[in-house]
């Protein structure tokens, strides 16, 4: 997926509106600042040019700065959640199934992805954090979805070797690792998605070689050692 990138001036401008408010802890007002800049530049560019730098800098410093992250956190993931939904509307799955590793209790990465997702008239079936790796062996036989992406945010949730015998057992699904927490590397048929564009067009691709629909797959008795 190719983004057009935002000005010099207008990063900065974003940067100072997006940071004020997180140092007020109004989540509410970040939420609004980003769907607005949402709307001028897509979820990609807002994220690769705004937040994850805006984040990158206050993390692990003071108690103070751990409070404006939390702030900020919160409003992307309000904002980004409300980005190009209609009420009593929703967008079919698409086959694709979102979820945060298990014990891992941070998946903003996969809100934002659900939100790129939707800016292209595709949606997903997002479960949230800390899915425990029966949990999602059950949904995928539930759902059967054709692309599956497990969000690790540290190398202790980020278990590599867990990751690729998952997508073994599931030969016919295309399973990915994203989030920084999966620094061992990982092997086929597991694949490791390192940016938010590559994420994007992931799912897309997989979305348009099943006709959009995976309700057609069937899985096997396999059961997740």
């Amino acid at each position: 997926m190719l983004t057009d990138p935002m000005p010099a001036e207008a990063v900065q401008a974003a940067h100072k509106r997006v940071s004020l408010a997180a140092e007020d802890l109004d989540d509410t007002h970040v939420a609004a600042v980003l769907l607005e800049l949402a709307d001028a530049w897509g979820v990609p560019t807002l994220w690769e040019q705004v937040c994850q730098p805006l984040l990158t800098r206050l993390r692990g410093r003071t108690p103070a700065d751990i409070a404006v992250e939390h702030a900020l956190c919160e409003g992307v993931r309000v904002g980004l959640d409300v980005y190009r939904r209609e009420p009593g509307r929703s967008l079919p799955a698409g086959g694709v199934l979102l979820a945060g590793a298990e014990q891992e209790a941070h998946c903003l990465g996969l809100h934002v992805l659900a939100a790129a997702l939707r800016e292209q008239g595709r949606g997903c079936l997002l479960l949230g954090p800390a899915l425990p790796w029966a949990a999602l062996t059950s949904a995928v036989r539930r759902a059967r979805p054709h692309t599956v992406v497990l969000w690790a945010q540290t190398p202790v949730t980020g278990r590599a070797y867990r990751l690729v015998r998952f997508a073994r057992d599931f030969p016919v699904l295309r399973v990915y690792g994203a989030g920084p927490g999966w620094i061992e590397p990982l092997s086929e048929p597991a694949l490791h998605l390192r940016t938010l564009p590559a994420a994007v067009d992931a799912c897309l691709a997989a979305s348009r070689s099943s006709g959009g629909d995976a309700h057609h797959i069937r899985y096997g008795s396999v059961s997740y050692r």
